[in-house]
């Protein structure tokens, strides 16, 4: 048995298994460690274990003086959360297991979203690499990155699925589709959790927010949600049940209301649906304050609030003080039991017990291992890597890219300089010191061969009100100057350079949490400065920085190249350098349709049809039909699309039978030939359509799709075997089901550009 301390919860159930060192699974000797802990235990030493606060700012050797470290030693924190490094961790730990009256480890989480000190792109750049083995990577690294800084919960992933990118948050999501959403969201639990949580590389994943929170209306932040439960079960729920099957050990809840019910206090969705049809077996935490702002929707005070949270099945309280504070007098109230709350504290102890907490709680607190284990190397060859698989090419008239590694390249805009940016929203561990410019990866990259020019050309915004709510940190990176000074400068540089490259877009936190927009065009002193760039005629690049899909619709129509870069993370400088000098090939495909404009919202591609479709030949307005006078009903750019500096052709696309029999399947094939003279990666996408159901069916629905690389001359035959699973969905009864009749199955490049074959399910 490893010893915990003086006051260790081993010693008081030691009459469970004395000297024998626990499994990390395994529910005989799980279920009683557990009740013969919980038998020791007060009430508030219980409600205690339902308390998630804060952490204040913590120096080792001082934690018990800070208000989260007085809180451990009274037993009133089953964990806490954002709190950085080893040490720290250490102590708290030390505070929980030996100074505290039962010794119980604490849970020490932290919202790494898209990497620790290696820093990923952000997760919508991250999904339009289609690449699942690399997503799983990712999370892998950060898995081993931040357990050896003592965290060893994330909040992560965040799989909600979003159509409206007017909501900020969609830069924490995989964008509009829930079958890629769907096994995004499997890769991340299995790159975080690892096989079983038992190594000390293995943390416990969070996914987040259940439910339905990327469909806030208007895509206005912790705003309301209202949808049929036919749309809910179809299109929103897939990815939340994949991470559950996947073995997820908790789950966050939203802060949106569901049928008029916030979901923290949600009976029908954390305990019907979650625990009965899903049987989910973690946790629920809800989120920041949340059980506190249920009396702002005109909804129970505090008190009523934390009761119906608790019995809905909410089993963790994050910073409203709401267990912590009530729930001992609701308990002599009768208006919970101690059933109730042994309930929620069961599953916590459950989750450090399957950490391994109870046996090792310093297991996340070798020194050694985050000299050694974080900003790696290797790590960072992983971020750059994935970082260049992300990008996300929608022109390139004229094959301006790549650009030859001659000359002299004039380096403009306000994201062409800065590092700090380039890590994207909710990167609360990341060094903003380390990050590579986009400047210092293409000085190294032309460095002995052409000559890079820079000017800033433009702030963020002309408002600097605006600008400074789209700062890192808060932290400005507003240049004094007029914008007519900056813009005559940049137009100096120009003129030296025999091409442009534009740095444009979003600042990192123009989108992210509490970032929503109604305006997705390029910011106005951004476009005059491009429009400048222009005018030169010198051949321009465009690189767009964004945490959303973006108005593009001028650029589109003037700009020579333009390729989506997201917020790339760490390594951003060298990623970029890699993909516009041609030494990787671009291969990112959008995940989410960018809008013609802000009207068209929501666009995206499985929609449904409608009883009077435009016509799919008309190039103009069709009066009573379904479409806008002013624009067209199709986005800019549709899920699915990203070219390449290559040529692929779809060749032969076949069937094997054209009749699907229960129990059987049928396999449809394309072959994909490389015709340029590039090595490159495509992903090859296949979609279904019902053609005739109960109710109505999407026109179309990604289910299969496989990344391949060729190399100039090569081609290959991708398969998708097609089984009656493949074919179900939720019918008006919210049966899941298979239904016969005509189906149609589409191979492509993007979702717009398919051939289609039909085939029978008997």
């Amino acid at each position: 048995m490893i010893a915990l301390g003086r006051k260790t919860v081993l010693a008081v159930c030691a009459a469970v298994s004395a000297g024998a060192v626990f499994a990390a699974s395994g529910s005989e000797e799980m279920d009683a460690f557990i009740t013969k802990l919980m038998d020791r235990m007060t009430v508030d030493e219980k409600i205690g274990q339902l308390n998630l606060p804060a952490s204040d700012d913590i120096v080792t050797g001082q934690s018990i003086k800070s208000n989260i470290g007085k809180a451990v030693v009274a037993g009133e924190a089953g964990g806490t959360f954002n709190v950085k490094g080893a040490a720290k961790v250490r102590e708290l730990q030390r505070l929980a297991v030996e100074e505290s009256r039962l010794g119980i480890p604490l849970l020490i989480g932290m919202d790494v979203i898209h990497g620790y000190e290696t820093v990923f792109p952000i997760p919508l750049g991250m999904s339009c690499t289609w690449n699942l083995a690399g997503i799983e990577e990712s999370s892998r690294v950060a898995a081993e990155e931040m357990s050896a800084a003592g965290v060893n919960w994330t909040f992560s992933p965040m799989v909600d699925i979003c159509r409206d990118p007017r909501w900020g948050r969609m830069a924490e999501g995989s964008g509009e589709d829930p079958y890629l959403g769907s096994r995004i969201a499997e890769a991340m639990v299995r790159g975080y959790q690892g096989k079983d949580m038992c190594r000390h590389d293995e943390v416990m994943a969070c996914v987040k927010h259940f439910a339905l929170y990327g469909a806030s209306e208007a895509g206005r932040d912790y705003n309301t949600v209202d949808m049929s439960k036919f749309r809910m079960y179809n299109e929103y729920f897939p990815p939340y049940k994949a991470a559950v099957d996947a073995g997820v050990g908790s789950v966050m809840s939203s802060f949106n209301l569901i049928n008029g019910i916030p979901a923290t206090e949600n009976k029908w969705l954390l305990d019907d649906v979650l625990r009965h049809q899903w049987r989910f077996d973690g946790f629920v935490v809800t989120d920041y304050g949340s059980i506190g702002e249920i009396a702002v929707h005109g909804l129970e005070s505090l008190p009523e609030a934390s009761v119906n949270a608790l019995l809905a099945g909410s089993d963790m309280d994050m910073c409203s003080n709401g267990f912590s504070g009530t729930l001992k007098k609701s308990l002599e109230e009768g208006k919970v039991s101690m059933e109730d709350i042994d309930r929620a504290v069961r599953r916590i102890l459950e989750a450090k017990y399957k950490l391994g907490l109870f046996n090792d709680p310093y297991k996340y607190n070798d020194l050694s291992r985050e000299t050694e284990m974080i900003y790696t190397a290797a790590h960072r060859e992983v971020a750059r890597r994935l970082a260049a698989q992300s990008f996300v090419l929608l022109k390139n008239e004229g094959s301006v890219l790549p650009l030859a590694k001659k000359g002299k390249v004039a380096l403009i805009g306000p994201l062409a300089d800065t590092g700090s940016n380039m890590f994207g929203t909710w990167s609360v561990a990341a060094d903003h010191s380390k990050c590579r410019s986009v400047r210092a990866g293409f000085e190294d990259a032309l460095r002995g061969k052409a000559e890079v020019l820079y000017a800033k050309g433009s702030n963020l915004y002309a408002d600097p009100v605006l600008e400074a709510a789209c700062s890192v940190f808060g932290h400005s990176m507003r240049d004094p100057r007029p914008e007519e000074e900056l813009l005559a400068e940049a137009l100096e540089v120009a003129a030296k350079a025999d091409v442009i490259v534009a740095a444009l877009g979003e600042g990192a936190e123009s989108s992210g949490e509490s970032s929503s927009r109604t305006v997705l065009t390029l910011p106005d002193t951004q476009r005059r400065l491009l429009e400048a760039l222009l005018a030169t005629g010198k051949p321009v690049v465009m690189l767009n920085f964004s945490g959303r899909p973006t108005v593009m619709t001028w650029e589109s129509e003037h700009v020579p190249a333009i390729m989506n870069v997201w917020f790339p993370g760490s390594e951003a400088g060298d990623a970029i350098a890699d993909v516009v000098f041609g030494d990787v090939c671009p291969s990112g495909k959008l995940t989410a349709s960018m809008p013609y404009n802000e009207g068209q919202i929501p666009v995206y591609y499985n929609h449904f049809n409608t009883g009077r479709p435009k016509s799919p030949d008309a190039t103009s307005f069709q009066q009573y039909r379904s479409n806008f006078i002013d624009a067209p009903n199709e986005p800019l750019y549709p899920f699915g699309f990203g070219l390449s500096y290559t040529d692929f052709t779809y060749g032969d696309f076949k069937l094997d039978k054209d009749v699907l029999k229960p129990g059987g399947c049928v396999t449809a094939s394309v072959t994909v030939s490389n015709t340029g003279s590039r090595k490159g990666d495509e992903i090859v996408q296949f979609y279904i359509r019902d053609m005739k159901a109960s109710v109505a069916r999407p026109v179309k629905e990604l289910k299969h799709f496989e990344r391949i690389s060729l190399a100039p001359g090569e081609s290959k035959t991708v398969s998708f075997t097609i089984t009656p699973e493949n074919l179900k969905f939720y019918n008006s009864a919210l049966e899941y089901v298979a239904e016969p009749g005509e189906f149609r199955v589409m191979a492509g490049p993007d979702s717009r550009r398919l051939r289609t074959l039909s085939f029978t399910l008997e």
